[in-house]
């Protein structure tokens, strides 16, 4: 009964602020199967508490009946090109390539935060302490130009070699699990990794860690968030309403019942029970709808090219649901808003 509250509260709130007058909803012969929604997600741990909407149907639970398509893209510049020509709802991805889009005028913004967590470069050779100890022929493995670690290895590259753009020649574009077995058969130098291949990886005594994404970033960031297209928003705040509450009761079913979340992960990814609890309750894992160093990473981006400019405020790349969340102090940021610098 208090999810049920807790659900159509939501949706008053989307509903009131994206207007009673919008378009599909108005007519009130449309129904929850003609709804179809369609969500992309990625590879990785950090992509878990999409993993659990979908295995335990939690979106439908909101809206029983709608259509409810999940697709699985190799990277965020994927999902970008989906997003760009109308293939997609809702996205989980990382911020660079989010702020990528919006500054592209694509019409998408934050739903929520997802999760934050530990990342680094991992390497086999000895020789390799600091990213200047890398040769002009390495490679290290990632998601890709653009992506959270490529602009984390750009901001360490700013900091030790006073050039942010040092290190992309260095860049060679792979998703995770292939990474990992690049890495494992000493096809690239490195690979800067996440969960759950990052803690794979670390765990191998004949692999150390060069950077961790927290030392580039230099402190917390959100490493994902879902984000809404606002043809959607706008168009089925009914619907909208019912994911954002579907992950809202995914993230607190990984926190609150971790255990029962690593038998439900650990098929996906080939990995024990036990081995799946240990990376989701990892030192610095934190899968919460609380937005970390948004507005530190924009402007970097900025800097870097990547992007003309920046948010003014926070509603200008976020739905209501984060807006609402931050909320607003008189005379100065509130401490949510001081944890995105």
């Amino acid at each position: 009964m208090k999810k049920v509250f807790t659900f159509l509260t939501i949706f008053l709130l989307i509903f009131s602020l994206a207007g009673c007058s919008t378009n599909k909803q108005e007519n009130h012969s449309i129904t929850n199967q003609d709804i179809t929604i369609r969500i992309a997600t990625q590879y990785g741990l950090q992509y878990a508490p999409a993993q659990i909407m979908e295995k335990n149907k939690l979106i439908e639970k909101y809206m029983p009946g709608a259509n409810i398509v999940w697709q699985t893209f190799p990277s965020g510049g994927a999902i970008n090109e989906a997003l760009a020509a109308n293939r997609l709802d809702f996205a989980f991805m990382g911020p660079p390539p989010f702020l990528i889009s919006w500054d592209k005028g694509v019409k998408i913004k934050l739903v929520s935060s997802v999760q934050g967590g530990p990342n680094g470069i991992v390497t086999y050779r000895p020789d390799i302490k600091s990213i200047k100890d890398f040769k002009d022929d390495d490679k290290i493995a990632m998601p890709g130009i653009g992506s959270t670690q490529h602009i984390f290895l750009q901001m360490e590259s700013d900091k030790l070699m006073n050039d942010l753009h040092a290190m992309d020649d260095k860049v060679f574009s792979m998703s995770h699990p292939d990474a990992m077995n690049a890495l494992l058969n000493k096809q690239v130098a490195a690979h800067f990794a996440s969960a759950p291949y990052y803690f794979e990886e670390i765990s191998n005594p004949d692999f150390h860690e060069v950077l961790t994404g927290k030392e580039a970033f230099g402190g917390e960031f959100t490493h994902i968030f879902l984000v809404a297209t606002e043809e959607f928003h706008n168009s089925n705040p009914m619907a909208y309403a019912a994911v954002y509450q579907a992950l809202v009761d995914s993230i607190a079913y990984i926190n609150e019942h971790p255990e029962e979340a690593a038998k439900m992960l650990a098929p996906i990814y080939n990995l024990s029970e036990e081995k799946t609890l240990q990376y989701i309750t990892w030192k610095d894992v934190n899968y919460s709808t609380t937005p970390y160093g948004l507005l530190k990473m924009a402007e970097f981006m900025k800097k870097a090219g990547y992007i003309k400019k920046t948010p003014e405020k926070m509603s200008d790349i976020a739905f209501e649901t984060i807006v609402a969340q931050m909320g607003k102090k008189n005379g100065e940021d509130t401490q949510i808003e001081k944890l995105q610098r």
